[in-house]
């Protein structure tokens, strides 16, 4: 056991400039490759999340300009409809003095046509008055005339 114990001690002496070896190399690792790569990759995913920051920002500014411009369209079509609305309606109300005065047009014609027929009912039934004594006489004497005499 003592023989062991002696190997395991020779061993372990040997090992010792390799422990240390070791430990240098990973103390050289991590100041000359570990921590600036370590640095590289920060300053990396930084500038990446700036740049995923600076595209949301981007997006976001666009999707609000995209808003704006369609509230402006909805207005502007709601302004169009609205002018549309206005001509209707003053077209319709054209329309509608036109036919009023139209009507009252009509109206007037009618009231003088009416005037002129009365009058001339008027002077009609005047000139029958005036010949009916003379129509009856000749009915008349049409009617009592003999049968042959006035063929």
């Amino acid at each position: 056991m003592d023989q062991t114990l002696h190997q395991l001690g020779g061993l372990l002496l040997g090992a010792v400039p390799t422990v240390i070896l070791l430990a240098l190399l990973y103390v050289l690792y991590t100041f000359i490759v570990h921590k600036p790569l370590g640095r590289v990759l920060a300053e990396r995913r930084n500038k990446t999340e700036g740049a995923v920051e600076r595209s949301r920002a981007d997006i976001a500014a666009a999707d609000a300009r995209t808003s704006e411009y369609e509230q402006r369209l909805r207005e502007a079509r709601a302004a169009v409809f609205r002018a549309q609305e206005a001509r209707r309606q003053a077209a319709l109300q054209s329309r509608s003095k036109a036919v009023n005065e139209a009507r009252s047009k009509a109206q007037g014609l009618v009231a003088t046509a009416k005037g002129d027929i009365e009058g001339d009912r008027a002077t009609a039934e005047a000139g029958l008055q005036k010949e009916a004594p003379a129509l009856a006489q000749e009915i008349v004497r049409r009617v009592l005339q003999p049968a042959g005499a006035g063929r």
